[in-house]
């Protein structure tokens, strides 16, 4: 039977994760590969540190080159994370020869075009499933699956942190800081978590995503992004009376000759299986023109959803050993030579629904003026709200418009603040749904 050697970079929880399956699950990869997966080397800084993993007789060292430049190591499985030293080692690897591995939504975000360019070079793969959505087979579906489809539009929960705190925040009324503190607790947030309760994790697999669904460059910059900091139990009780409930969506849609592409809080109404995605776990809803609708959900993230992910990456490559070939399936799932410039809609561009919370000064006339300056700029309102008095002498105002171009709402959103009408920044949810009205 013949031996393919696996070597990886990091020794983290994920690494952990992946040199235990690995290690126990080592006759039944046998059975359904055909191959022996040989743990041969892992590299990582901490050598003392006990993880829990019987490695046998798999090396642990120090430095990460006596994986790379190792001729009998076949695939290098990247699990450092991070832009600067992981993609330092990424690239030595593609252009030793070795196909790579990993779960760096990041460095693929970032530099994924190099990347990619780097493995055409080089004539080896580069599989990155584990990157987006934990266990969930996204780059699969979006690569091969639905290879016959256009896509029209992708919707996603693509962060745990962020969907653990709207969680909390829904369930409990929770603040947002008190959410965060336990989500830090039980491990679903990073003790820096801006990444992502910033949005910033979500906008790399949107943008990883992107290229596969439409066959473009990955193009981070262009993305908008907005995080959840700002989500209040105020917004998210009135998004429940109204019908809604808040998520923190990656979104992807075809425009003429464009990509839309944002992440931001987003209501969606409650018959939308993405509103009953809560607490760790991820989705994805994807509709494409053959197949219609189509969602995918899971573990967002982990240990052992990751590490699944991972591997099966690592089988791929290694049927594909087996079979003599590579790059059997197109890294971005077009060949190189058909991968396109596609343009972002600008967010100026964008048409959709929102809803509005202002707090307005409780004197007469107020709601007609904030309503006037809305009508002056085109934009109509279709449900309006207001609650009782609050002690400070403000009240809620809550608007929900018909579809109107976000232009003109950050327009009149100007020029609202700019008034004595209301007090602070208004809040702006953006609302997705079918209804076009």
């Amino acid at each position: 039977m013949e031996t393919i050697n696996i070597g990886i970079l990091g020794f983290g929880v994920v690494g952990a994760g992946v040199a235990k399956l690995l290690k126990t699950k080592k006759e039944l990869l046998e059975a359904r590969i055909g191959a022996q997966l040989n743990l041969k080397t892992i590299a990582d800084i901490d050598t003392e540190t006990d993880r829990g993993v019987d490695l046998g007789d798999t090396a642990l060292v120090n430095d990460a080159m006596q994986v790379i430049d190792d001729p009998d190591i076949h695939i290098v499985v990247e699990l450092i994370g991070g832009e600067t030293v992981a993609k330092r080692f990424t690239l030595k690897a593609l252009e030793n020869g070795k196909h790579v591995v990993t779960a760096n939504k990041a460095l693929l975000a970032g530099h994924g075009n190099e990347l990619v360019g780097t493995a055409r070079q080089n004539q080896v793969d580069l599989a990155f499933e584990a990157s987006c959505g934990g266990c969930m087979p996204i780059i699969k579906s979006l690569r091969e699956s639905l290879v016959a489809n256009d896509i029209n539009a992708m919707s996603a929960i693509l962060n745990v942190t962020c969907n653990y705190i709207l969680t909390k925040i829904s369930q409990d009324g929770s603040e947002f800081e008190d959410a965060l503190k336990i989500a830090q607790e039980l491990g679903f947030a990073e003790a820096e978590p801006s990444l992502d309760v910033d949005g910033h994790d979500t906008a790399h697999k949107l943008a990883i995503l992107n290229s596969l669904a439409h066959g473009m460059e990955i193009n981070l910059e262009d993305i908008h992004v907005e995080g959840i900091r700002n989500i209040t139990p105020v917004d998210i009780e009135f998004a429940r009376e109204f019908g809604y409930t808040i998520k923190l969506l990656a979104i992807g849609k075809v425009r003429e000759n464009h990509v839309e592409a944002r992440v931001h809080p987003t209501m969606i109404a409650k018959s939308n299986p993405l509103s009953y995605v809560d607490g760790s776990m991820n989705a994805i809803a994807i509709d494409a023109d053959a197949t219609g609708k189509t969602m995918l959900y899971g573990h967002g993230a982990g240990m052992m959803p990751t590490a699944s992910a991972v591997l099966s990456d690592i089988a791929d490559i290694a049927r594909n050993l087996i079979a003599n070939t590579t790059r059997r399936v197109p890294i971005l799932g077009y060949p190189e030579d058909n991968i396109r410039k596609i343009p972002i809609l600008p967010m100026s561009e964008l048409h959709t629904r929102y809803y509005l919370r202002f707090e307005a000064q409780d004197h007469p006339g107020v709601l007609s003026r904030i309503s006037g300056i809305l009508g002056d700029n085109k934009i109509s309102i279709k449900s309006v709200h207001q609650k009782g008095r609050q002690t400070n002498g403000k009240v809620p105002v809550v608007m929900i418009t018909h579809m109107a171009k976000e232009e003109w709402v950050q327009t009149a959103l100007a020029k609202i603040s700019a008034t004595d009408s209301v007090v602070g920044a208004p809040v702006v949810i953006r609302i997705e749904e079918d209804e076009q009205a």
